[in-house]
């Protein structure tokens, strides 16, 4: 009885207040006529959207505050003057770089009159071919070419040759193709630990499978209400996650990492999750650094959440499937552990097929079909395909699929052996160095090395000038090293541990000299706070590669280059 007495009094309190605010509207409203009051609410109503719309968007506001600052500041005549000539001088720099040609060369802009006979297109390759200064198979470039083996490229070029002209989109006239690619993917999945639903797709390297990842899980946020889906994944997670983001429209929310272990803060990517979350990430290994994520604990918000869970093993998925069998224990990262709902790995790394070609694994048929493409109302016909190109390479499948059956379960397994053992060697020996340190605990293939004493990019241009290719990374800044076959060769490792060790030593002189060179220009990349201008340089770095101007004046090509595997 007390309980409804009070509901009442509450209840009375409420009405007084209502009543109070409508005669305190109405009095103010006395003196004004109809149109005021509807002008009024429409234009406040207006504003309430447009301001909505102004604070509520996929990129916030301090970004795109930032960004309309920079602009403003570029458009100041003596400033933007300034800034747009150092602009143009870096992608001069960058085009003399890239382009120059030998002696006696140029480039071709136009179909030749009459067709070179077979000889003489063999003659042209031969001398394109002498544009390679960097001597990979000397094992001194960091990943890039996974092995190259003699024996496996002829028969790689003998099967591509067999099904160069075949295409995947005619399963009808090429079912061998068909089958080829089947077993691809249901060995890839058996691999993975995949169950009898499991399924997948080959694509065209590891970007397309974690784009069409992204796709999937896009479209079922999209079925279940959500506008504006969200990637949730680490800041470590690879670039083409913010590809996916900006092709597909979704958001891309970086998640930190333990500053120790280098692996995605479990606790901060709990916090992130919300009604707008359409998939989570981790990566097995991330490329930075080389650490492999706690996908278990990460799985546990999936299945608690309800959200598919994304394992990026595009990098080392070749490599982590056979370490069991090689007496190297990881943390369970497949389909055993639940929550993961889709796996995406590169065949053309670890997995020694040509370049173009990737798999993109899910634990349901449900997830792959939100990534097929099907247009059943087109005039030609009712087109459909599993992934973003319609017609594909037979002969990259086939030749895929050859690599896969000659090298084997023991062929894979001795490969992984080498190259885990070759990682460790280095992290090992480099954490002996005094003057540096391995970020983290590097459980695969790639080793990153930093300094709290001096510009780690010193040590980068050190190691170009001996002949190394190493990558170079930023936030922090780091190299690292992505162990392949090639560096199992004999004396690899320990002439590498050896220039690294006698170039920290010369280093540590004198510590906080300057950087110079390639070095200087990725520090101060990283250090420009108007990421648009880093932007721009890269769409000039981009226009050189499609360059057929010579230019004016002759360099060394670039080496000691940033470039992704």
């Amino acid at each position: 009885m007390d309980y409804w007495s009070a509901l009442e009094a509450y209840k009375e309190m409420l009405l007084l207040y209502l009543e109070e605010g409508r005669r305190q509207v109405n009095s103010h409203c006395a003196d004004l006529e109809p149109w005021q009051i509807i002008g009024a609410s429409v234009l406040t109503t207006l504003g309430v959207v447009w301001a909505h719309g102004f604070l509520f968007q996929q990129e916030s506001l301090k970004s795109r505050v930032k960004k309309k600052c920079f602009r403003l500041i570029r458009k100041i005549p003596f400033v933007g003057g300034a800034i747009q000539s150092q602009l143009n001088k870096a992608l001069d720099d960058m085009s003399t770089s890239l382009c120059t040609l030998k002696a006696g060369m140029s480039y071709a802009t136009k179909l030749p009159s009459k067709g070179l006979t077979q000889n003489q297109v063999l003659d042209k390759i031969r001398e394109y071919q002498t544009l390679n200064e960097v001597r990979w198979e000397k094992g001194c470039v960091s990943g890039a070419v996974y092995w190259g083996d003699e024996t496996l490229t002829k028969l790689l070029v003998k099967v591509y040759g067999d099904f160069a002209w075949s295409n995947p989109l005619h399963p009808d006239i090429f079912p061998g193709v068909r089958k080829m690619e089947a077993e691809v993917v249901r060995m890839a999945c058996t691999l993975f630990r995949g169950g009898p639903n499991s399924c997948g797709t080959v694509t065209s390297g590891g970007t397309e499978s974690i784009l069409m990842a992204c796709k999937a899980y896009r479209d079922m946020a999209y079925e279940r209400g959500v506008k504006y889906p969200e990637i949730l994944a680490p800041v470590s997670v690879h670039a083409a996650f913010d590809k996916a983001a900006h092709y597909f429209g979704m958001k891309l929310v970086h998640i930190p990492l333990d500053k120790k272990t280098m692996k995605v803060d479990v606790k901060a990517m709990k916090r992130a999750i919300n009604k707008n979350t359409a998939m989570l990430v981790c990566s097995a290994p991330q490329f930075p650094h080389g650490i492999m994520d706690p996908i278990e604990e990460v799985g546990k918000l999936a299945v608690r959440y309800n959200l598919p869970l994304h394992v990026d093993a595009c990098l080392g998925g070749f490599l982590i499937v056979f370490m069991a069998k090689c007496g190297y224990k990881l943390a369970p990262f497949d389909f055993s552990v639940k929550g993961v709902t889709s796996i995406s790995a590169d065949t053309h790394k670890y997995g020694y097929a040509p370049k173009g070609s990737s798999v993109i694994l899910y634990s349901d048929k449900k997830y792959r079909h939100h990534q097929y493409f099907v247009a059943p109302d087109w005039q030609g016909g009712i087109y459909a395909s599993p992934s973003i190109a319609g017609s594909r390479p037979g002969g990259i499948i086939a030749a895929c699929w050859a690599t896969m059956m000659h090298m084997g379960e023991n062929g894979y397994v001795d490969a992984t052996r080498k190259i885990i053992s070759a990682a460790r060697k280095i992290k090992t020996d480099v954490r002996k160095i005094k003057g540096v340190f391995v970020f983290g605990d590097p459980e695969v293939s790639v080793v990153a090395i930093g300094s709290d004493v001096f510009d780690i990019f010193r040590l980068s241009n050190a190691l170009t000038t001996k002949g190394w290719n190493l990558n170079t990374l930023q936030y922090p800044s780091s190299i690292h090293i992505c162990c392949t076959v090639l560096h199992t060769q004999p004396g690899v490792v320990e002439q590498f541990v050896k220039d690294v060790r006698e170039e920290v030593g010369i280093i540590m002189k004198n510590p906080k000299e300057k950087t110079t060179g390639m070095g200087a220009i990725y520090g101060m990349a990283q250090s420009i706070p108007d990421r648009s201008m880093v932007t721009e340089i890269s769409r000039g770095f981009l226009d050189c590669l499609y360059s057929t101007e010579v230019p004016k004046t002759t360099s060394n090509h670039m080496n000691g280059n940033g470039k992704a595997h």
